[in-house]
């Protein structure tokens, strides 16, 4: 059994039950038939942590943080081969991680949200309307012309607070109200396009899986 521990759910059973189906919900959409067990962790180092653990015991283990930042270029080379691309070198230099990747583990094991699992919410605004209309304002969200991944998190947070404070069915953006219904709602292929490193954690999965 693959387990996939995954940054978010909070502190609280019903958040991590809700991140576990969000996640689940999103991987089967991507089309993957055999699936793993996904480990809700709360904060992104109980996530790392979890998965050391893991690998040092043998398993078969992934890891699904966010980038909290722009990832360098040096770790995205090169463009055309994904596999390729090192995490471990991102998540060892970010202020405020200094991880070192696990032996027995390797790059394609570790995946990034960049910047923010919210950023993958950009890629699908049809989801985003629907999900919050009445009142969703779309021209808050950054320009869609813009690559995903170029948005700062922060500016992804004020963005989707700014889109949704006029939403009366479901009130402002709320990680803990909305985020996991909005992963289970959007379309994995809107994520993959607009998302190199989403389309990555996908490619890794179902040769892991496979």
């Amino acid at each position: 059994m693959v387990k996939l521990y995954v940054e978010g759910g909070g502190d609280t059973n019903a958040l991590r039950t809700a991140c576990r189906e969000g996640f689940t919900s999103f991987i089967t959409k991507a089309g993957l038939v055999k699936r793993p067990r996904v480990v809700a962790c709360g904060s992104r180092r109980d996530a790392f942590e979890s998965f050391c653990t893991a690998i040092a015991v043998g398993e078969e283990a992934m890891l699904l943080v966010d980038s909290e930042a722009p990832v360098p270029a040096n770790c995205q080379a090169p463009a055309n081969n994904l596999a390729a691309w090192t995490p471990w070198v991102h998540l060892k230099q970010r202020p405020g991680d200094g991880w070192d990747m696990p032996a027995g583990s390797t790059d394609t094991d570790c995946h990034l949200m960049a910047q923010c699992m919210e950023t993958w919410f950009l890629a699908d605004r049809p989801a985003l309307s629907v999900f919050f209309n009445p009142g969703f304002r779309s021209n808050e969200l950054p320009a869609a012309v813009n690559p995903t991944e170029s948005v700062a998190k922060a500016d992804v947070y004020n963005a989707l607070k700014l889109a949704t404070r006029e939403c009366k069915r479901k009130a402002s953006y709320g990680k803990g109200a909305h985020s996991f219904k909005l992963l289970a709602a959007i379309e994995p292929t809107k994520v993959m396009a607009a998302s190199p490193w989403a389309k990555r954690f996908i490619e890794c999965l179902k040769a892991k899986m496979n």
